[in-house]
């Protein structure tokens, strides 16, 4: 199902059941696997990999090469997961180094405008709204959501399950499972909502709000010492909080609190 204004290169690989619209452009070292939707003045370049049943909306411009000054021309790489959609403008680019590939999971969401520069590295399940932007080097860990207009520095990383209010400002880290809004950013409240919509249990949310509430209430206290407290803590034994605790224990950009 290839539109005859659509320019595939004949060294892309096309899986089963691909449908490539109008105006497409598939470059050489395209990978497309089965299933996957080209609606229209598409563009997908560079060594890019992408898994089967992905979709993209008109003038997605996919695989393009990295924005970093840091570039010298060798082959560099885009791996994308499955079930993908990659909504109008939506840009993506690949490494700036040939061994360090940016990646995309499974089953996220990339709405209008909204942009993964080089070296990002993406879990599965996130929505990227409108306008949301991560430069070089972020992380962002499973079920997070990233509001319009939202700009992440350098090297941050999202933890799972965090939501960022739009038009935010962040510069550091994002701890998991909270909310965080503003310019400078700031964290808000644990993200309750989004938990019990994903089936955490009312144990794990008592855990987490007690987690919470050592770490993040009292903000000009000293994180080190909220920390080691927590450890000593019952809700420390939960996973979740187990993970929440690994997640600052391993920041390099300091926490937003």
């Amino acid at each position: 199902m290839i539109h005859p204004t659509a320019l595939v290169s004949p060294k892309a690989k096309l899986g089963e059941n691909v449908t490539i619209g109008p105006y497409c452009v598939i470059g050489d070292d395209v990978e497309l696997g089965d299933g996957c939707t080209l609606h229209s003045h598409v563009v997908i370049e560079g060594t890019s990999t992408i898994g089967r049943d992905n979709e993209f909306f008109p003038f997605a411009a996919i695989g393009g090469r990295t924005q970093d000054l840091k570039y010298a021309g060798e082959p560099t790489a885009l791996i994308i997961g499955d079930r993908n959609v990659f909504r109008e403008n939506t840009t993506i680019h690949r490494g700036t180094f040939d061994h360090t590939p940016t990646r995309i999971g499974n089953d996220n969401l990339f709405l209008c405008y909204s942009h993964v520069a080089h070296e990002c590295q993406l879990g599965d399940h996130i929505i990227l709204s409108n306008n949301g932007t991560l430069a070089g080097h972020v992380t962002v860990e499973d079920h997070a959501i990233v509001s319009g207009l939202a700009a992440v520095h350098q090297f941050c990383r999202i933890g799972c399950h965090a939501m960022i209010g739009g038009c935010s400002r962040i510069v550091q880290d994002i701890a998991p499972y909270t909310v965080v809004e503003g310019n400078p950013a700031t964290t808000r409240a644990l993200n309750q909502v989004g938990l019990q919509r994903r089936g955490f249990t009312p144990e794990d949310l008592g855990a987490l709000k007690k987690a919470y509430k050592k770490l993040f209430l009292k903000k000009d206290g000293n994180l080190a010492i909220a920390l080691s407290s927590l450890k000593a803590d019952t809700p420390a034994n939960n996973p979740h909080v187990k993970h929440l605790i690994a997640f600052i224990e391993g920041s390099q950009r300091g926490l937003t609190r």
